[in-house]
This record gives structure tokens, sequence and C-alpha cells, in this order.
């Protein structure tokens, strides 16, 4: 990898970090984790290596505001930094937004940025 394509990753990854490096965004993923995997599959419909995921998933605005104890505005704040992330995306139900993890992507930067850094320091040691 050569050193602009590694600054292009490292900095395709600067909002993952801001994102995760506050604690109230990290304790909205951890909600949003829990809504979306149950260990009971006569309640859910999904499995994918022994996770249960309920096609519904997902929680709104006001349930994350209960969640976190801040006002909405502030969770909006919050929730739009972690989509312009990619760690969280939206669907509509009828006027209701559900916010749910979609974390393929960023995981994928990150352990790129990850390789990338163990090649490099294992060509100086």
């Amino acid at each position: 990898m050569q050193a602009q394509e590694f600054n292009e990753l490292f900095q395709s990854c600067m909002p993952i970090f801001i994102a995760l490096g506050d604690e109230v965004r990290f304790s909205i993923i951890e909600g949003l984790a829990r809504t979306g995997f149950y260990g009971k599959p006569e309640n859910d419909v999904t499995n994918k290596d022994g996770l249960y995921i309920r096609p519904g998933q997902g929680m709104n605005v006001k349930e994350i505001t209960e969640m976190t104890r801040l006002s909405r505005p502030a969770v909006s704040h919050h929730l739009k930094i972690l989509k312009e992330a990619g760690l969280v995306s939206v669907r509509q139900e009828g006027t209701a937004n559900y916010y749910y993890l979609t974390i393929g992507d960023s995981t994928k930067k990150l352990c790129s940025l990850g390789q990338y850094l163990q090649q490099l320091l294992s060509q100086v040691s």
C-alpha cells in the first residue's frame, strides 16, 4: 500500500473513530445491538451464526432518548454522527424512524487499516 492509499484509508476511518470515541454514542450502539439480537429462535426469524435477528429490529428516537436520558435534539445529533460514520442506518415505518446498526463496511475499513498497520510494524521490527 502506498502512502497516499494509506492516507485515504485512514481519512475514511476518521468518522468511525470520532463516532466511537464518545461514550453516549457508544451506549447508543450498545442499545441498538441489544434490540437486534435475541436468544429465543421461536420469537425470531433469521438465524445467522447462532444469533437470532428480529425482523423489526431497531429503536426510534423516543426509545433511545429514554435509554440515554438525553434530549431528543441531542440524541438526533448523535444519531446523525453515527449515520455519517456508516455505523447506523434508518428505516421508516409509518411516521416513525427506526435506527439500526450497519457496521459491515465500517468493520471492513477498520480491518484493512489494522492489517496495513500490522504489516508496517512487522517491517520495522
